[in-house]
């Protein structure tokens, strides 16, 4: 199993949208960029450990626990011209977008990005390297375990 800290605003989808959705799972749309693409189509399983994680929010962090709901699938807003992700050069036969399910674990306290700073078990993860923008990185089983260890 692999794990992987995911962003999301939280007005685009929060740990409590997650938690209200059916079945406590969302599709996790709009990805458009292609690291984070390839991440969810060719290395995500289902079953895989997610931090749920706040991003462009007065308290960025860790909001709680997920996992991997689904394989891989083409995303639908890339083809819909009404929707802020469509992509104009996608079609159905020839998706470039794609995402996957995530299901809730649970929500936990906050482990903000300051606190995860300041852990030195945290200090390889990508999320707190300098410049790093993307949506999705891979977490190590050693960071994994450290931050659930904080949770």
């Amino acid at each position: 199993m692999r794990h992987w800290l995911m962003k999301s605003e939280p007005d685009e989808c929060s740990i409590d949208d997650l938690a209200a959705a059916p079945d406590q799972t969302v599709p996790w749309v709009g990805v458009r960029n292609f690291q984070a693409r390839n991440f969810m189509r060719n290395d995500m399983r289902v079953g895989d450990g997610v931090l749920f994680y706040h991003s462009s929010c007065a308290v960025p962090g860790v909001y709680g626990l997920a996992k991997v709901a689904s394989e891989a699938y083409p995303d639908a807003s890339q083809f819909d011209p009404a929707s802020k992700y469509h992509d104009a050069k996608s079609t159905p036969e020839h998706p470039r977008w794609y995402h996957v399910d995530v299901k809730l674990v649970r929500k936990t306290r906050v482990l903000t990005l300051a606190e995860m700073r300041e852990t030195p078990e945290l200090a390889s993860m990508i999320v707190l390297k300098r410049g790093n923008r993307l949506s999705i990185t891979p977490l190590t089983d050693a960071e994994w375990q450290a931050v659930n260890a904080l949770l």
